[in-house]
């Protein structure tokens, strides 16, 4: 079944969104998360012909490695990454063990260092954080076929 259905020219996605989900162990395998969310995404358009733009690959490799590595330097434990697609969206969602709620700080451009969820926060359609039973969860949209600079997206090389 094709997830992706063609009505007037706009994408929709039928019932259930499409999801993957990793847990990860520690920080020798943040390079993996990256990797894995281009695959996802990868696989978004040429098995499912949803269209994503170059743009949106990177800011969602971006938004994984910031949100994957918070979770490892401040949560003891592993995290569970979540990217889910709905609404021409993809969703990254990392849930880590801390029920500390991440800082985010005001922008300072004199300030070196510490700007990682102030650029998620610039760069995302949405951002929420949530206190869990056990840990926080934090999730992140990013538009699919978002391309300021007018690129096509769809059916092309990721």
């Amino acid at each position: 079944m094709n997830l992706a259905e063609q009505d007037n020219g706009q994408q929709h996605l039928p019932g259930p969104s499409v999801a993957v989900s990793t847990v990860v162990e520690g920080a020798g395998e943040i390079g993996e998360t990256r990797d894995a969310a281009r695959d996802f995404l990868e696989s978004l358009q040429a098995v499912h012909g949803f269209p994503v733009s170059q743009r949106a690959v990177g800011v969602v490799q971006l938004v994984v490695s910031e949100l994957v590595t918070n979770a490892h330097k401040y949560a003891p434990g592993p995290c569970l990454l979540t990217l889910e697609v709905s609404e021409g969206a993809v969703a990254v969602t990392v849930w880590d063990s801390s029920t500390a709620l991440p800082l985010i700080l005001p922008p300072d451009p004199a300030r070196v260092g510490q700007h990682g969820l102030e650029i998620v926060m610039a760069v995302c359609r949405s951002f929420e954080v949530h206190r869990e039973p056990v840990g926080k969860r934090i999730r992140a949209a990013i538009t699919l076929a978002d391309d300021p600079n007018g690129d096509p997206a769809g059916h092309q090389p990721v």
